[in-house]
């Protein structure tokens, strides 16, 4: 009876899936993935933001009916001269009278199978505007948060490893440009591009590289605070003794380390970045017409009380596109803390 228990135990043994059959391992970066599409919220913001891109980049290519600066001809109002010649005591006079004569009024169109969305009231196409419109301000939010992104990891980076007088110039100059009031500062950028010549389309572009210029102290304070912590750790030490230089271990060991506080960061000052922009566009210090923008789509309320009133096609749909970029924006935000948090569970 023994004998055949120790049998039916080496048989068990000796049918056994080795260990690494049975045991799948998970990477890190699937892991994180999973996580994010976890969250019904995460999956809702990616839906909205390629969304938004899909209209944006390829709705002009697919809607050709009318372009960007291109005005409804047919709503403009025609004017015809007549000319009468009377005799009076024996000398001409001649009378020319001007007879205005309206065509078809497409200025403040209603939406119908010509105008998806009407027109504004210049005679522009508002359905393409938004799109258009959103090319803008999707391209100079990525622009921004990009270079602010660089800027902040560089001195961020140099501040955190060396520290002592190095960290202290960075901060104070950090200290300064959080001081420093961006709007009137703005204004006065918007002055002398106004008397410049530079073309209405790439004014916007110029602003945002002062607002990256005085934006970047963020995200400088967070990788030097990170970097402070992480430049002890044991690594760092082995690191130390291998004689890597000082770039190497801040861009190769360092940085990438604190990557997940920064692309969370990222997605979430693009939200920030877009309504950014769009407050400069309603301002009238972004992009200036003929060219759309979706603040400048909005700005016309400020001027025009009866569109605000009676004509929510003109301005509304920018509006929705500016709520569902940003919440689009912040919903991955969101996903993607919790899904590099690595006290989630698995």
């Amino acid at each position: 009876m023994e004998e055949q228990t120790k049998n039916e135990a080496l048989e068990t043994q000796n049918t056994e899936v080795p260990l690494d059959k049975t045991v799948r391992l998970m990477s890190p970066t699937r892991m994180v993935v999973r996580r994010f599409f976890r969250s019904k919220l995460s999956i809702v913001g990616l839906v909205m933001v390629i969304s938004l891109f899909l209209f944006s980049f390829v709705g002009p290519l697919v809607y050709t009916e009318w372009g960007e600066i291109e005005l409804d001809e047919s709503g403009k109002t025609e004017y015809s001269v007549s000319q009468t010649t009377y005799t009076v005591n024996g000398r001409e006079y001649v009378v020319r009278q001007t007879t205005e004569k309206s065509l078809k009024d497409n200025f403040l169109a209603p939406p119908s199978a010509e105008h998806i969305l009407g027109t504004d009231n210049e005679g522009y196409d508002i359905f393409v505007r938004l799109m258009y419109g959103g090319r803008i301000s999707l391209i100079v939010s990525f622009i921004a948060v990009f270079l602010i992104t660089v800027l902040g990891v560089i001195m961020g980076g140099i501040a955190g490893f060396f520290g002592g007088a190095i960290d202290n110039i960075i901060m104070r100059l950090c200290d300064v440009l959080i001081c420093l009031p961006g709007i009137p500062i703005l204004l006065i950028i918007s002055t002398i591009l106004d008397a410049s010549e530079i073309d209405a389309k790439y004014r916007i572009y110029l602003l945002m590289i002062y607002l990256t210029f005085i934006s970047w102290p963020g995200t400088a304070r967070l990788v030097r605070g990170q970097i402070l912590s992480l430049r002890e750790q044991e690594y760092m030490v082995a690191a130390e003794a291998m004689g890597y230089s000082a770039p190497r271990k801040i861009f190769k060991h360092l940085v990438p380390n604190v990557m997940p506080q920064l692309i969370v960061q990222m997605s979430l000052s693009l939200g920030s970045m877009i309504l950014y922009e769009a407050t400069l566009s309603y301002l009238n210090l972004g992009v200036k017409a003929p060219y759309a923008a979706w603040g400048t789509m909005i700005n016309i309320i400020s001027t025009n009380q009866d569109i605000l009133q009676n004509h929510l096609n003109v301005w509304v749909p920018a509006g929705i596109c500016i709520v569902i970029a940003v919440l689009g924006f912040n919903f991955i935000g969101d996903g993607l803390r919790d899904a590099l948090d690595p006290k989630a569970r698995r």
